[in-house]
């Protein structure tokens, strides 16, 4: 299946670049011998895995096989299902624009020893170069819109099926609240849920601030220990721990290499052999909490939603101790959804990256397919329930 990539023309409004025009990458499948009224699929990556290794991974010809293995392409699959399928880089990501980030002393002052020796960040003061973070809810909301538009105009207005993993739920939430009529659904992986995040108590305007609190001047820069630095980054071995086959790890560090021309020449002990490091935006968030989500009921009713994740998920689910901000609970996330069109799958085994997993990424192909087909999963539209090792399925009272 040979992919066509896109570069989808954006009025950036990151604070960094704003009002510039920016080109936002945009990775096309067709569906597989496609007629008739197109379904199309956008699939979105979260706080720091680029699009591409997270939903088109792609490895080297197994054995004597001449075709690379495509198996844990979660875009290819659909793709061979009749959709087609739009994966998306966000600003700050992948291969869209990452403004502000080539500067090594723009990196996180908490990371900068990653970089000490490759290229070298001895010089760099205490505070960055671009001291703000980069993106912004509404920027990303903004991008998000502009990808959409440009699908809805390729597959004759029809409305999009969304698929995100772990941080995508804080873009396509609240854009599926704010735009109902473009989203036929959502299909959540691991959705990062803050259920008391910023903004909590507007029930009248849920995505702007409380009524006499003013609107944040972007960028919001303040902690700047949390919001001072535009770029976020990881390391190789940081990245690897969290993927159990390690020879599968290198490949998705290669693929992670490949989205990143400037930060695979930093990183590594040795000076001019680096190893590579991941770089990730920094993003101020809002409007996704308790207060947002039952807004105007449209999710699990206009805009059906499937949410599924692994019970050893120590990252969406933290505790209550780490305050509002940092305290995720997907089963909260569930709650608050007001609508009956909502499904949630809990599987025993799975953390928060089973798209890495080989059976982990088969089983997540086979439930999107199923929800994107008849909104039901192994025979399930509604409720709470959990998977076991086994397959087998049971109802959380």
């Amino acid at each position: 299946m040979t992919p066509v990539d896109h570069k989808v023309k954006h009025k950036s409004t990151i604070p960094a670049n704003a009002g510039i025009d920016i080109e936002l990458f945009v990775r096309e499948y067709k569906a597989a011998g496609s007629g008739g009224t197109p379904k199309p699929v956008l699939m979105l990556h979260g706080r720091s895995v680029p699009a591409l290794p997270g939903f088109d991974l792609v490895l080297p010809p197994p054995g004597s096989s001449s075709h690379p293995d495509t198996s844990y392409s979660w875009a290819q699959a659909l793709a061979g299902k009749g959709y087609d399928v739009y994966i998306m880089d966000l600003q700050g990501s992948g291969l869209s624009p990452r403004p502000k980030m080539d500067d090594p002393c723009n990196a996180n002052p908490a990371q900068r020893g990653l970089l000490e020796t490759n290229p070298g960040t001895g010089t760099c003061s205490a505070t960055a170069t671009y001291a703000h973070q980069l993106g912004n809810s509404q920027s990303e909301w903004d991008e998000l819109a502009t990808v959409v538009k440009f699908i809805r105009g390729r597959c004759n207005n029809e409305k999009v099926a969304f698929i995100g993993w772990s941080a995508a739920a804080f873009v396509m939430g609240p854009y599926a609240l704010q735009n109902p009529g473009n989203v036929a659904s959502l299909f959540l992986l691991a959705p990062i849920f803050p259920p008391n995040g910023r903004w909590s108590t507007n029930i009248a305007a849920p995505f702007a601030p409380p009524p006499g609190t003013a609107l944040p001047t972007q960028p919001e820069s303040k902690p700047p220990a949390v919001f001072g630095f535009p770029m976020n980054l990881t390391s190789k071995a940081g990245l690897q721990a969290g993927i159990t086959d390690k020879n599968l790890a290198d490949h998705v560090w290669q693929a992670i290499m490949d989205c990143d021309s400037t930060g695979k020449k930093w990183g590594g002990p040795t000076a001019g052999a680096p190893e590579g490091v991941m770089r990730w935006r920094n993003s101020y968030w809002w409007g996704w909490n308790t207060s947002t989500v039952p807004h105007a009921s449209t999710l699990g009713n206009g805009v059906p939603v499937c949410i599924v994740y692994g019970d050893q998920d120590r990252t969406a689910n933290t505790p209550e101790e780490l305050g509002p901000v940092l305290h995720f609970s997907v089963p909260k996330l569930y709650k608050e959804i007001p609508g009956a069109k909502k499904l949630m799958l809990r599987v025993e085994g799975w953390d928060h990256n089973p798209v890495w997993e080989r059976r982990g990424a088969q089983i997540l192909q086979h439930m999107s397919w199923k929800w994107l087909e008849g909104k039901k999963v192994y025979g399930v539209e509604s409720g709470s329930w959990v998977m076991d090792t086994d397959g087998v399925l049971a109802e959380v009272e």
